[in-house]
């Protein structure tokens, strides 16, 4: 199923995998941010340095793609990136986004709810909040994926 979310076309996940992203032929993710998102950028940044070719768009209605993409509040965070079907909502390290896609469970994303200090993009010196990284289906249910600090 196809949504549109600022007039683009993007594929929208029924909780299926993507063999084509399992297989590791696809780093490409698409990252939707505010323009004036500091740690948006640097999120960006851990994702190049870790091996993904990252698009990324600025926004001035990230609500709009938040509820496009299915997203709902407990999962949002501050910016919204897509990866083949999957949807990563907020600070997620890189390895889990490189577990999914070698893993291709039967999920809607990932999400860091938040920013919890520490996380990707979100350094603070030695602060290091102990986040969660959830994976959650298209009808909104959680379950832990990682653990992190």
């Amino acid at each position: 199923m196809k949504k549109q979310i600022l007039g683009l076309a993007v594929t929208a996940t029924l909780g299926l995998s993507t063999p084509l992203l399992a297989a590791g032929a696809a780093q490409s993710i698409h990252v939707y941010k505010s323009p004036t998102c500091g740690c948006c950028t640097a999120w960006i940044d851990h994702l190049e340095d870790n091996g993904f070719d990252v698009k990324a768009t600025d926004s001035q209605n990230m609500n709009r793609i938040k509820i496009d993409a299915g997203l709902t509040r407990n999962l949002a965070s501050c910016h919204t990136a897509f990866i083949g079907d999957y949807v990563i909502e907020g600070h997620v390290p890189a390895e889990d986004i490189h577990q999914l896609i070698a893993n291709a469970p039967n999920a809607r994303g990932l999400a860091v709810p938040g920013m919890p200090a520490g996380s990707p993009g979100m350094e603070m010196g030695g602060r290091k909040d102990h986040y969660q990284v959830l994976m959650f289906n298209a009808q909104g249910q959680t379950k832990v994926f990682a653990e992190h600090n």
